[in-house]
């Protein structure tokens, strides 16, 4: 078990009143990730509302802010106690055995284009073995032929755009192996949170996006773990909300005029329970934070 403490500082400044606001900020509560304890502090007196997505766990804030500044100030501690599997021992779900709320995420979504990659996917990875080493070749693949780059995408850029541009960001990397599993008929799907252990020269800390990939061995299917940026732990993630793709879990949306402020993000491992610090490390095993 990993234990992680980590806290937010969002800020804007509201031209008009009227301004709407929803966050995918809160850290779900997962079957492999317990909030320990969590404290939201809103700068201006207003009423929030706080939802819970039973299928995903997401958990959605929303509420309206006034003119003037508004600061958003988010902590929590998290317990994350990761299944572990065995890569050799993981297989692909067929179609017909997928559970009905899985089937989405092998559907084409806004920013994951999988319909048009049908031919290329077919040809790079269609002949690969079945399973999570197939999964891992595609992470790998999107890692060697694509280069971090801040500022280098906007939020037009899509699955297509990455793979023609290779050059992107985590949320870029991300959608273009969604796109890619998707393609060959394996579940995928987008995950926000905050890492920890990524390399400090990548600039301060912020939320970070990476990829669940729905995977079977002999107790069961589970959602794996995959980084296709390599810029971070995925031992060191804290989940906060899935979706098809980055238009269902964007961290903020915003309906008004308003100026964002960069977030401040930090994030550290701390003893758990049991007064052991366990630190995220790599891994070569299979990983998942939710049954």
């Amino acid at each position: 078990m990993i234990r992680l403490k980590f806290s937010l500082l969002l800020e804007y400044d509201i031209a008009d009143p009227g301004c709407d606001l929803v966050f995918n900020i809160h850290a779900a509560h997962t079957d492999r990730q317990a909030v320990v304890c969590e404290a939201l502090r809103l700068s201006q007196n207003v009423i929030n509302y706080l939802s819970v997505d039973h299928v995903t766990h997401n958990r959605v804030l929303r509420f309206s802010g006034s003119p003037g500044n508004l600061r958003v100030f988010y902590d929590a501690t998290v317990d994350v106690n990761h299944y572990v599997g065995m890569p050799s021992h993981t297989w692909e779900v067929p179609i017909p055995q997928l559970p009905e709320p899985v089937l989405q995420y092998v559907f084409s979504s806004r920013y994951c284009e999988s319909d048009r990659l049908l031919e290329f996917a077919s040809r790079a990875f269609g002949l690969q073995t079945r399973g999570y080493s197939r999964v891992q070749f595609i992470r790998d693949w999107v890692l060697s032929h694509t280069k971090f780059e801040s500022n280098t995408s906007n939020v037009h850029t899509s699955a297509v755009d990455t793979l023609l541009a290779c050059k992107g960001v985590c949320r870029d990397f991300a959608h273009l192996m969604i796109a890619l599993c998707r393609a060959i008929n394996i579940p995928a799907r987008f995950v926000t949170g905050i890492d920890y252990g990524a390399d400090p020269a990548l600039g301060p800390t912020d939320f970070h996006a990476y990829v669940e990939v729905y995977l079977a061995d002999h107790n069961g299917a589970h959602w794996y773990l995959f980084d296709p940026s390599g810029t971070a732990i995925p031992m060191g993630f804290v989940r906060m909300a899935t979706g098809r793709d980055a238009a269902d879990v964007a961290f903020a949306t915003i309906f008004g005029p308003v100026v964002a402020m960069p977030p401040i993000v930090q994030i550290e491992a701390i003893p758990g329970a049991d007064g052991i610090l366990n630190l995220p490390r790599l891994s070569s095993e299979a990983l998942s934070s939710i049954d």
